[in-house]
Parts: structure tokens; C-alpha cells; sequence
């Protein structure tokens, strides 16, 4: 058997209509999956998997970067996230599925083209799951120490790069997101919900108290660095709003998704930039910006500078701890539900889409998940985690928006809940800004993920390319 694929099947595209048809997306209880999920839990999963460990940390490693004029920086990385968001949204209202871009690419771009991106979100959603569990770990200690005064002993909370032997706290967050996942999607999403109330509550009492030592005067050398300084602290900045895509991987689980996807998507933007802005502009005027460099717990050191109390640190590192865990959750959901949606393609192999009877949920493409990310958590340290979930993301969000023009060529007739506004330059400037953002990143970042794409095209030659289950769709076609 030859090794390369057919010359058609690196472009060959699925239906929209085939997809809507598989999925019950016009039917009240159609598709495989349960549709239980309503617009208030989907919002809360995009604010769930974007509010967390960026808004956290990324204060003290963006404001040494461009000083005051960080807040321009979120602006700037606010409106990316805000043009790929409106894409989304189109193609979400008119492809309501689980696959997120990937199914977007398969429709629009192609078979080759979509396993390309479905590498970009399992690595985004598979190293930042990973990378968030050993955040809360981090967390999770200061809490028992500020509270209890006992800490989990070194070699049980760090990975052996970083002077421990296992992180076992990581791993049971990532158990306990298994267990709520493959329960059921509603009790999860309840459950997200409830974490993003205490999360949100938690940065609007940091923004009241800071605001009371709020000082214009800080602001008055506010781009001591200039544009480039501004520029690179958006790289930085922009690992804040990486989440919000996680709304599109519950197409199939949600009620009337050609509704619900685009509004919860602006919804969460909006409540994400509110919140960013709240915190970044309440930060800065309450502490002169050359002190966030190299500052651990930022947040929480300003408001023990505000208060001369250290009860802010507990209340935010009890924040911390919930905020982390609801991101996790909805980030292993996400990549549960692409693996789903590729197994039903062929991509996969078929046991990554049987369905529970009972809960409706994949459960062993949930333990198959949960393996591999704690397996990661509790091994390898957190700043080679993260290095590669900025570049995965950005690329699956430049697909998104050359899918928006494709669609809209090739299926301009085709139902859509919602539809970009000043189009075609919004798709254009979100490309565009996205690339500007890659540009930013390191070469080896970007010879890693390089790599990895061309790993993840090799299997579908080797193994998608044979199986998918558009070929039986030709043949029947013959």
C-alpha cells in the first residue's frame, strides 16, 4: 500500500450538511450526545476556561514589558480575541458541532488542512490542561500554608525538573475533572458555573480594594519602552484570553446552538475584557509599575500593600485555586470533545466516540484524556508546558478566520445564526493581527510546533487519510 495519501483527500471537504444531519444541530434531541447545555453555562465555559492563571501572573510579566502602557497591551490583545471571537461566532452558528476549528477547517479547507488545526487545539487544550494543574498545585500549597500552615512536602508537588518526584496534588485536580466530566455535561457545566461566580467575585473585590489607592500619577510615564515594548507585552498578554474557543467545542451539547454559540461567545468576550481592563488599570494605579517585575502573587501583594493585612493573600489564593480548577475542567472537556468528533470522522481510532448509555458522555475518551494530561501535570514542570499553547491557539484562530471568507464563497445560502459585521475586513484584520502576535514568538517555539504539525500530518497519512469516513461516503456516491 503506498505510503502517500490519494491526491483528492488532502482537500476533500464534509458537508455542512453533513454534519448538521450527524449532529441533530436543527433537531431538539438529535445526535449521539445530550443537548442540556443553555446559554448561561456556555457563557460561563468561555469565561471559565479564559479567566485564570493569565490575569494572575501575567501582571508581573507583561508591566516590566511596556510599563503603564500595559493596559494598551490588553486592549491590543482584547481585540484580537474580539475579531477571531465575532469568526467563531459566524462559523459556529452555521457549523454547530463539537470539533471547534477543526470541524470548521474540514468543512471550509479541507481533510489535511482540519488535522493540521486539530494538532494545533490538542496541543492548546491538552499542555494548557496540564499547565493549569501544576499552577493550581503551586496554589493549592500557599492556601495550606497561609491558612493551615502546613505544606504538601516538595517531593510530592513537583515535577522531577523541578526538584520534586511527582506532582500528585496536579494529578488528582485532573481526576476530579474526569470524574465531574464523565458524570455528565450538565453537571460539569453547573459546576463551572458556580467556580466562575467566585472567580469573578474575587478580581472585582481586588479592583474595589485597589481602586481606593489609586493614583493618576502613575500613570505619568506610561510607555517608558514605546511601541515595541507595548507590542511585546500583547504577546505576553494575549496568553490571558486563550479559552474562549472552548465555547465552540460544545456545539453538540448545546440547546438551540445556532443561537447559543455566537451569543455566548460575545457574551464571554465581553466579560473577559471588562474584567482584564478592571484588574490591569486598578493594578497599576494602586502600585508604581517597576514593582510587578519579578513580584510572585502580585495581585495579592497589592492588596496586602493596600490593606496592611495579610487576609487578601488567602482570599485570593482560595481564588486561584478555584479558578484553576474550573479551567482545567472545561479545557479537558474541550479536548474530549474534539477527539470525539474526529473519531466519528475516522481520524481516530473508533473507541474515542462510543458514548455511555447512560450519561451520554464519551467516557473512555475522557479516561484516555485524563491519563495523558496527569501524566503531564505530575511530571513535567510548568515553564515547558507552557512555552507552545500561545502558538497552537493563534494558528487554529488565523484557520477560523480564513474559514469565515471560504464559507462564505462556497456556501453563501447556508443557515447562519449570526454573521460577521463588516466583513470581509474583520476576517482579514483578525489574520492579520493573529500573525502579528505569532511573529512575536520565539524561533524555537516555532520550529517545535513545526514538528509537531508535521508528526500529526504524517499519522493522517499513514492512518486518517485510509479510514475516514468520508471515503464510504464517495463510494456510496459512485
Amino acid at each position: 500500500m503506498p505510503l502517500a495519501p490519494p491526491a483528492h483527500a488532502w482537500l476533500r471537504r464534509k458537508p455542512v450538511t453533513s454534519m448538521a444531519a450527524e449532529t441533530g444541530a436543527d433537531e431538539a434531541g438529535g445526535g449521539e450526545l445530550r443537548r442540556s447545555i443553555t446559554l448561561v453555562q456556555l457563557t460561563a465555559f468561555g469565561v471559565g476556561a479564559t479567566v485564570g492563571t493569565g490575569i494572575f501572573f501575567v501582571l508581573s510579566e507583561a508591566t516590566p514589558e511596556a510599563g503603564p502602557a500595559v493596559v494598551v497591551s490588553f486592549v491590543i490583545a482584547a481585540v484580537t480575541a474580539g475579531l477571531t471571537a465575532l469568526c467563531y461566532a459566524e462559523l459556529a452558528s452555521a457549523v454547530p458541532v463539537s470539533g471547534s476549528s477543526y470541524s470548521y477547517a474540514y468543512a471550509t479547507l479541507g481533510e489535511a488542512p482540519a488535522m493540521a488545526v486539530a494538532a494545533c487545539l490538542l496541543l492548546e487544550y491538552m499542555v494548557s490542561s496540564a499547565a493549569v494543574a501544576v499552577g493550581w498545585s503551586e496554589y493549592l500549597n500557599a492556601l495550606l500554608g497561609d491558612t493551615l500552615g502546613v505544606r504538601i512536602p516538595d517531593a510530592l508537588s513537583g515535577a522531577p525538573g523541578a526538584g520534586g518526584v511527582v506532582n500528585l496534588p496536579a494529578m488528582v485536580l485532573v481526576v476530579l475533572c474526569a470524574v465531574l466530566l464523565v458524570r455528565g455535561v450538565s453537571e460539569s457545566a453547573t459546576a463551572n458555573a458556580v467556580m466562575v461566580v467566585v472567580k469573578l467575585a474575587v478580581l472585582l473585590m481586588f479592583g474595589v480594594i485597589a481602586a481606593t489607592a489609586f493614583s493618576a500619577d502613575r500613570f505619568a510615564d506610561f510607555a517608558p519602552f514605546g511601541a515595541a515594548g507595548v507590542g511585546a507585552a500583547a504577546g505576553t498578554v494575549f496568553f490571558s484570553f486563550i479559552g474562549l474557543d472552548a465555547v465552540s467545542t460544545a456545539g453538540e451539547e448545546a440547546v438551540d446552538p445556532r443561537r447559543t454559540l455566537p451569543r455566548a461567545l460575545v457574551l464571554a468576550l465581553v466579560i473577559v475584557t471588562v474584567i482584564y481592563l478592571l484588574v490591569a488599570v486598578t493594578a497599576i494605579g494602586a502600585q508604581d509599575w517597576p514593582r510587578f517585575e519579578g513580584q510572585e502573587a502580585g495581585l495579592a501583594a497589592i492588596l496586602a500593600d493596600v490593606t496592611g493585612s495579610t487576609w487578601p493573600s488567602i482570599v485570593l489564593a482560595a481564588g486561584a485555586v478555584v479558578s484553576i480548577f474550573s479551567i482545567t475542567l472545561v479545557t479537558m472537556y474541550g479536548q474530549t470533545r474534539i477527539l470525539f468528533t474526529m473519531s466519528r470522522d475516522g481520524m481516530l481510532p473508533a473507541v474515542l466516540s462510543k458514548v455511555d448509555r447512560r450519561t451520554l458522555t464519551p467516557v473512555r475518551n475522557t479516561v484516555v484524556v485524563a491519563v495523558v494530561v496527569g501524566l503531564l501535570a505530575g511530571l513535567v514542570p510548568l515553564d515547558v508546558l507552557a512555552d507552545l499553547v500561545s502558538i497552537g491557539t493563534l494558528v487554529a484562530f488565523t484557520v477560523v478566520s480564513v474559514g469565515v471568507i471560504v464559507l462564505r464563497r462556497t456556501a453563501p445560502d447556508l443557515p447562519r445564526g449570526f454573521r460577521v459585521p463588516g466583513y470581509p475586513v474583520t476576517p482579514v484584520l483578525s489574520i492579520l493581527a493573529c500573525l502579528y502576535l505569532i511573529s512575536g514568538l520565539s524561533w524555537v517555539t516555532i520550529v517545535v510546533f513545526a514538528v509537531w504539525l508535521v508528526v500529526a500530518l504524517l499519522f493522517w497519512a499513514v492512518y486518517g487519510s485510509r479510514r475516514s469516513a468520508l471515503i464510504a461516503a464517495e463510494e456510496d456516491g459512485r
